[in-house]
């Protein structure tokens, strides 16, 4: 395992179980984020860095009982926290790098992912990882349950310009990695940035 790995279990895994009691508001936020991503019944979806699993409820919503929900993160932790908070009902979990993820090519209508791409060690490939396991015309939603500036402010520290979230970054971040961008919200009750998987 890289460091980069190391590291990012070292974080989450010393967080999870504390996770969702430090953000206890955050479902109604998941949920309206998951309804732009349009999905109907049926569709397969992936949860990308589930972390607890606060988006599968929604997602398993969304999709209905014939869909598919998978989550997928790295932390043995967060998924352990995702199953004792019931979470494994509404999707099948799996210890999954985002890099490399377990899954057939095009084999999924849509992607969800909160507050991943700040954790991503090569952002550029990994979002190309996350285009390859999806069909021409699926969706990706980017998310976080707060902005840029609230999250910055949170953490004691500023916005730089090299914020990889920041839509002049963003944009073409994933139009490189085989994504179209078409929204951006960065407001102080969320981030979401939708795009579509280019054919």
């Amino acid at each position: 395992m890289s460091d980069d790995h190391t590291h990012v279990q070292e974080f989450f895994g010393a967080r999870a179980a504390d996770w969702d009691s430090r953000f206890p508001d955050d479902g109604p936020a998941y949920a309206a984020a998951v309804a732009e991503l349009g999905l109907r019944d049926g569709d397969r979806v992936l949860d990308a860095g589930c972390g607890t699993g606060r988006a599968l409820p929604p997602l398993r919503a969304a999709v209905g009982r014939s869909g598919v929900v998978v989550g997928a993160d790295l932390t043995p932790a967060m998924l352990e926290a995702a199953v004792r908070a019931g979470r494994d009902r509404d999707g099948r979990l799996l210890i999954a790098d985002v890099a490399a993820l377990p899954l057939r090519s095009e084999s999924l209508d849509a992607v969800f992912a909160a507050g991943l791409i700040a954790h991503l060690p090569q952002p550029e490939e990994n979002l190309r990882e996350l285009a390859r396991v999806v069909r021409a015309g699926g969706t990706l939603a980017l998310f976080h349950p707060i902005g840029r500036a609230a999250l910055a402010a949170r953490q004691g520290r500023q916005i730089t310009p090299n914020d990889l979230r920041a839509e002049p970054n963003l944009r073409p971040l994933l139009a490189g990695s085989g994504w179209r961008m078409t929204s951006y919200a960065d407001e102080d009750a969320r981030f979401l940035a939708l795009a579509v998987r280019e054919s």
